[in-house]
């Protein structure tokens, strides 16, 4: 197994085990109050692994409009997620989430011009088809969490175009910490009127799905430095497996047959799409967006 595969793959189940834990966390405090303690532990591994660079120059932007519009749509994303993950299924999480890249390929083709072959829209199609199938809205219940998960997808949506607008000028510790401060300055203001002292039991938590989190990042990163891009792509559909299993395991859910179906049609169209791809572009992942902070 190559490095980088291997890498993508315990970096991915490291999102998994840190959203476990958030699901853990639960209802017993805001989303804001998650995000806050969360996001000041997520940084912890990029400083131990910070080789030279200049945090000083954090807020020298080249493009600071559209960065600080990114940012509002990381930190509304990441409190939907975390929502969507202490008040519904794990699979259903992780596959309305999916659908993510069928609104990146969307905007990318309205607001940057890029080339999209008919078979890659037939797969976000299928991809789109399949997500249906385990949500299937009107005939169940699609209760808050499935829609503030898919407001989340699309906000993951706009922050990937904007990153790849952005990206090729400025710095990545100005990336990272701006929107780690953003999530820190919103998250800590907004928290305040619902504020409970965590326990020390949270504070284990929070500090765990923290430095998870941000050793995910750090490893989705080594590896697709390592490894091209659409062989290191389709691994984020490992996701899913991981949660089946920990939904079952530590949640009793169970997802059921058309449910199960649906998941693998994501995983197959998801997987096609990627390697239909020709062009071997940089791709963002989970990075985009799906982490607080990051």
């Amino acid at each position: 197994m190559p490095t980088g595969v291997f890498l993508a793959f315990c970096g991915y189940a490291a999102f998994c085990v840190g959203d476990v834990l958030v699901k853990a966390v639960g209802p017993s405090v805001s989303v804001f109050e998650l995000g806050f303690f969360t996001t000041i532990f997520s940084v912890l591994p990029a400083i131990l692994a910070n080789r030279g660079e200049q945090w000083r120059r954090m807020f020298a932007m080249r493009h600071p409009y559209l960065l600080q519009i990114r940012c509002l749509c990381v930190l509304v994303c990441s409190a939907c997620v975390m929502y969507a993950f202490t008040h519904i299924p794990f699979s259903e999480v992780y596959a309305i989430g999916f659908a993510a890249p069928i609104f990146i390929t969307i905007l990318s083709v309205a607001f940057l011009k890029e080339h999209m072959t008919p078979f890659r829209w037939l797969f976000l199609a299928i991809g789109f088809c399949g997500v249906l199938l385990v949500v299937r809205p009107g005939f169940r219940v699609v209760e808050v969490g499935h829609i503030a998960m898919m407001v989340a997808a699309l906000l993951a949506a706009v922050a990937a175009v904007l990153l790849r607008r952005i990206s090729p000028f400025e710095q990545r510790i100005t990336i990272i910490g701006v929107t780690a401060l953003y999530s820190v300055v919103f998250n800590g203001a907004l928290m305040l009127p619902t504020f409970i002292a965590p326990t020390p039991m949270q504070w284990s938590l929070f500090a765990a799905i923290g430095i998870i989190n941000g050793a995910g990042i750090l490893l989705i990163i080594a590896a697709t430095r390592i490894t091209p891009a659409n062989i290191v792509a389709p691994i984020q559909y490992s996701q899913l497996v991981w949660a089946i299993l920990f939904g079952a395991l530590f949640y009793r859910e169970f997802p059921d047959t058309l449910a199960v179906i649906g998941l693998v049609v994501v995983v197959v169209a998801g997987t096609l799409s990627v390697l239909s791809e020709q062009t071997r572009t940089q791709w963002q992942a989970r990075i985009l967006a799906f982490r607080v902070g990051q």
